[in-house]
């Protein structure tokens, strides 16, 4: 005998119904639906409600929330069909919407939540995490011949990159992988992201906080008071715009690399001083191109004049093997394109410092929650699809954040899986 599938039959309770209405009616799509002689398409309102739905369900792959809605057809009422869509929708829409527009979408929830208090925008922390593509490379089961050779472009992502982040089992160990990196600006206090934006994995971080920093000031107009980094933003043109134009405390943890010789002594006069005690003689400016930046040449007194030389003698007292190993000796070259003071005004070590950047930890529990909700999973092909389904990401964050602020639950702001259900 035929028996009838359960899966189609199944009704959601009128509680359950009420509470995603509630949820899908804090959201405004820009878009409007346009007149066609064809078949009418799927509202884009009701595929991103879909696509909310999908991250909040914790559901990998389109093909299983098309099943998702067939077999709950109610689910399909609520998010705003008028009949079942097929998975190529879904995947139309995340590779040919611009991405501009979901953050639109986004840029309204982060409003609606500073209009509520809820975002303050004092302590803005900055981080980014690797988005991993679909592609065989990625999986170390498969056998590919140099498997993370830069130049060779993946066949199944031909958008993504050559990337590299950093694990910590028992020690500090870095992988690589290829794919994106989604870059997000939040709010230390509330743990939301503010701005966020998805690049290839070999954008660097750097390249984008300035940017990200000019846009959420424009935007949201923040009374920002620090912006909190890791030592991968320890850079003297970024401290200098916090500190000169977003008129912000910079704690961004200190990189040694950043410099090849950190320890630079200066004179009262701002000359360098060799590690024999002398003050070191200039060789002009130049441009050093491969840094972009400018820079003052210093070179061994002893070398570059025989006066000196005959007063302290011909020879370095120190011995060094620079000495010995080109004709300038020791050498040290300073930049003189940014305000170097800003960076010996900060109180590294201080317990204000240590606990401002202690702050920071809010991007990693963001990151978190986007992770429960499959952002790092991706189930789509391309730099835009992969764009518009992080953005979706953290709409799905920002509109529990939003709804729970509403209702009178803001201590539940962060529940992002269970709040829907606890409501």
């Amino acid at each position: 005998m035929f028996q009838q599938n359960l899966l189609l039959t199944k009704e959601l309770s009128r509680t359950y119904v009420k509470k995603f209405e509630m949820f899908f009616s804090l959201l405004r799509f820009p878009m409007k639906r346009q007149k066609t002689k064809r078949r009418p398409p799927h509202p884009k309102q009701a595929l991103l409600n879909a696509l909310i739905y999908k991250n909040l369900r914790s559901i990998l792959k389109l093909s299983e929330l098309t099943r998702e809605i067939k077999g709950y057809p109610q689910i399909a009422q609520i998010c705003g069909f008028s009949s079942f869509p097929s998975t190529e929708r879904f995947s139309s829409f995340l590779k040919d919407t611009p991405n501009q527009i979901l953050q639109t979408v986004r840029q309204r929830l982060v409003k609606d939540l500073i209009e509520l208090g809820h975002i303050s925008g004092r302590y803005i922390s900055v981080d980014s995490c690797p988005i991993k593509a679909n592609v065989k490379e990625n999986n170390l089961k498969t056998n590919v011949r140099n498997r993370f050779d830069k130049t060779r472009i993946p066949k199944g992502d031909p958008d993504a990159r050559l990337g590299a982040y950093a694990v910590y089992p028992s020690k500090r160990k870095v992988e690589y992988f290829w794919g994106y990196r989604n870059h997000v600006l939040n709010d230390a206090l509330s743990e939301l992201p503010i701005a966020e934006i998805t690049e290839p994995a070999n954008v660097y971080e750097q390249r984008l906080i300035i940017p990200q920093l000019k846009y959420a000031k424009k935007a949201f107009k923040l009374p920002v008071e620090a912006v909190l980094g890791d030592s991968a933003f320890d850079s003297h043109t970024i401290i200098e715009f916090i500190v000169k134009k977003l008129r912000a405390k910079p704690v961004i943890a200190r990189n040694p690399r950043r410099s090849k010789d950190p320890d630079i002594k200066l004179s009262r006069k701002g000359i360098p001083i060799c590690v024999a005690g002398f003050e070191m003689v200039s060789r002009g400016k130049f441009y050093d191109k491969e840094q972009n930046r400018m820079r003052h040449k210093f070179v061994c007194p002893i070398k570059a004049g025989k006066k000196f030389a005959r007063k302290v003698g011909w020879f370095c007292p120190w011995n060094h093997p620079k000495f010995y190993s080109n004709r300038y000796g020791c050498t040290t070259n300073l930049r003189i394109d940014v305000d170097t003071s800003i960076r010996d005004n900060i109180d590294y070590g201080s317990q204000t410092f240590k606990k401002l950047y202690n702050l920071r930890g809010s991007s990693e529990r963001i990151f978190s929650r986007l992770l429960s909700i499959l952002m790092q999973r991706p189930s789509v092909i391309g730099l835009n699809a992969t764009r518009n389904l992080c953005t979706i990401a953290h709409i799905t964050v920002l509109l529990v954040a939003l709804a729970a602020v509403k209702t009178g639950n803001k201590n539940k702001a962060r529940f992002v899986k269970s709040f829907i259900p606890d409501l």
